[in-house]
């Protein structure tokens, strides 16, 4: 890694791009998670003060770039990818719920991150290699945690993946996940309008509620159905993001006090208690998008290993429930 910090300046035709865009246009190896701990720590500043990954660029203003771990050499590259063995490649396309000429949906594992980092060798993004190089390979449009299953949608062409990804930024992408959570809200359906902000760094981040004028607070909105109960001891939840902030579901769970079973960070004594032996009680079990060239695509994932555990112990069905909760909730209650 290079120790080097440098200014650069914004040129006359970069003026309204993106931070995020300024930097992977440079350094196209920095991936997602590596550019937002920068961005967070605030060792990337925009004429003296810190930026997030959608401030917009002036012609002629100063960025502060960091040292920058090195790009991999195109062998290095080369050699990671080819060590994808007959196993791997198997098991990556096991994955596949669905694939067309434009679009690849998989069924992500609880426990598989979906990009690579400093301690994690095994990913999505390197088992993609399963459908070749360059253009062959699929490009990745969102992400989920590490320990949530389901859907993950995949673009199969570049244009096929810039138009999923606008799906995405314009809110054309109806997501469903279900969670097992403590107690019973009330009431049964509602809307958690509450912002978030980032505290901590690297392992220590966790996203707190915060005040809408505090810095770095962001708006965060989750609509929730209750599907089932469990006595008055935990609840079948339908969760659906309007917007995309980071563990948003966790910690809109937790911020109205009831907790997604088996998750590490966002918890408390009562989801505690119901999770020995619990891995996190999050899957995204449907989405519904529209399709890059034609129509709407729908896509459900079966249920994980990792939550079927639950739905076994607390005696839920999966085949209870609508495929589609939301438009039957009439009126939703804001929190």
């Amino acid at each position: 890694m290079s120790r080097e910090v440098k200014t650069l300046y914004v040129a006359e035709g970069e003026d309204g791009v993106r931070i995020d865009k300024f930097f992977k246009r440079r350094w196209p190896h920095l991936n997602h998670i590596q550019l937002n701990k920068l961005l967070r720590s605030g060792q990337v500043r925009v004429d003296g003060a810190r930026a997030k990954a959608d401030t917009r660029l002036s012609t002629g203003q100063s960025v502060r770039v960091p040292p920058l771990p090195d790009a991999p050499t195109e062998e290095q590259q080369k050699r990671e990818r080819a060590e994808l063995s007959p196993q791997e490649v198997r098991y990556a396309k096991s994955l596949v719920l669905y694939e067309d000429e434009d679009v690849i949906a998989i069924n992500k594992p609880s426990g598989l991150a979906v990009q690579g980092g400093t301690k994690t060798k095994n990913h999505i993004d390197r088992l993609l290699s399963a459908w070749g190089e360059g253009l062959e390979r699929p490009r990745l449009v969102h992400r989920l945690d590490r320990d949530t299953s389901g859907v993950l949608l995949l673009g199969k062409s570049p244009s096929a993946a810039a138009r999923l990804a606008g799906a995405f930024a314009k809110r054309k992408a109806y997501k469903t996940y279900w969670a097992l959570v403590a107690g019973t809200p009330d009431p049964k359906e509602g809307v958690i309008d509450v912002p978030l902000v980032k505290k901590g760094f690297n392992d220590r981040e966790i996203v707190m509620p915060a005040d809408p004028k505090e810095v770095g607070a962001e708006s965060a909105e989750t609509e929730y159905v209750t599907l089932s109960r469990a006595a008055h001891r935990l609840a079948w939840m339908a969760l659906r993001p309007h917007t995309g902030r980071t563990h948003q579901l966790r910690a809109h769970m937790q911020a109205i006090g009831h907790c997604i079973l088996g998750d590490p960070k966002y918890k408390d004594e009562k989801s505690i208690a119901l999770s020995e032996g619990l891995g996190l009680q999050l899957h995204h079990r449907r989405i519904e998008i529209p399709h890059p060239t034609h129509g709407t695509l729908i896509v459900e994932a079966p249920l994980d290993p990792v939550i079927q555990a639950g739905f076994d112990r607390y005696g839920f069905d999966e085949h209870e429930a609508s495929p589609e909760p939301f438009r039957k909730a009439t009126r939703a209650s804001r929190r």
